[in-house]
């Protein structure tokens, strides 16, 4: 996993957090941008338009899984970077 997170970071990929407020305040990568999970369909349109490879992660890698199958559902080139400490050794 490693491997694909450093080449997604390396092509400019964005850090998506899908976790809780609460959660990030507790603790988040540099650079990551914070959409929790539940308004990752709302905000899809936003995403895309980043026109960016995205690396979604949260807590333990669970939530992460549902935000990249939904991205990848609606034309968006995404990965599960797991729990966002994986990509936080890449960035912080």
């Amino acid at each position: 996993m490693a491997n694909e997170i450093k080449e997604y970071l390396d092509k400019g990929a964005v850090v998506l957090d899908v976790r809780t407020v609460e959660e990030w305040n507790e603790g988040h990568g540099n650079g990551a941008t914070l959409i929790t999970l539940q308004t990752v369909p709302a905000r899809v349109d936003e995403i895309k338009a980043w026109n960016k490879p995205v690396i979604a992660v949260c807590r333990s890698g669970a939530r992460s899984e549902q935000a990249t199958q939904f991205l990848k559902s609606h034309g968006v080139d995404a990965i599960n970077g797991g729990p966002w400490q994986n990509v936080a050794e890449f960035t912080n």
